[in-house]
């Protein structure tokens, strides 16, 4: 028999924590409850849960606190931020600190389900790879292929810039994962490519986006994150 993924929720409102618990429970997850920041460190390091669900405005200590701590330690484990601050500032700072996905409360269900199968299946990937360069990744129908640096489309050889090339590569790195705009600049135009300003950046997204006939409003590959960044999307 699998063993239950098990899922860390540090979450103050015992009410918000009761009802996230028992709708993971519902799809087979086994889900942590902590109410503090204190608690939750300390049921991390007692039971390695497989991923986080973190709150920022918990009663003892801020929640980026508690981010800037998980994302020291070697073993690392997804982290999920769900919060009721909803400013652009605060998304992008979570990000830039390594949260891997940010969610604004009130959410569905089906919207965090989705979010925590995205993150454990990236956590799975980064596993499996560990020391071996994945070449390859698949999308839909579009295939990109690092090795060759060719990237297909239901089949069809795609021509990209080199910049164009290296921002497909590391979307599709970290499909799933929310990358911010100057997460984005830093790794292709380097840390003096002017962080805050986003124009040769969002040029040659345009540019991709025509390549892939991808439609902004409906896309199938990548998702603006308004005020934030993009993300590839997780197929």
């Amino acid at each position: 028999m699998t063993e239950k993924q098990s899922i860390l929720i540090i979450e103050d409102e015992r009410a918000i924590s009761n009802f996230i618990s028992r709708a993971l429970s519902a799809n087979d997850y086994r889900t942590i409850p902590a109410y503090t920041g204190k608690e939750g460190l300390s049921l991390f390091f007692s039971h390695g849960p497989d991923l986080v669900l973190l709150d920022l405005g918990l009663p003892d200590m801020d929640g980026l606190d508690i981010l800037a701590q998980l994302r020291g330690l070697p073993r690392e484990a997804p982290v999920i931020i769900i919060s009721a601050r909803d400013r652009e500032s605060e998304k992008v700072r979570a990000l830039d600190m390594g949260a891997d996905d940010y969610v604004v409360k009130p959410f569905g269900v089906s919207e965090l389900l989705a979010r925590i199968r995205s993150a454990l299946r990236r956590a799975d990937r980064l596993k499996l790879s560990q020391g071996i360069q994945r070449s390859v990744y698949q999308i839909k129908d579009l295939t990109i292929d690092l090795a060759r640096h060719q990237v297909t489309l239901s089949g069809e050889e795609i021509h990209f810039t080199q910049n164009e090339f290296k921002i497909l590569e590391l979307l599709a790195i970290h499909a799933g994962k929310v990358l911010t705009y100057d997460f984005i600049l830093e790794h292709i135009w380097g840390p003096y490519s002017g962080s805050g300003s986003n124009q040769i950046l969002r040029v040659n997204m345009a540019n991709i986006r025509r390549k892939l006939k991808e439609n902004p409003s409906d896309p199938k590959y990548i998702h603006t994150e308004l005020g934030i960044g993009y993300r590839m999307l997780d197929d």
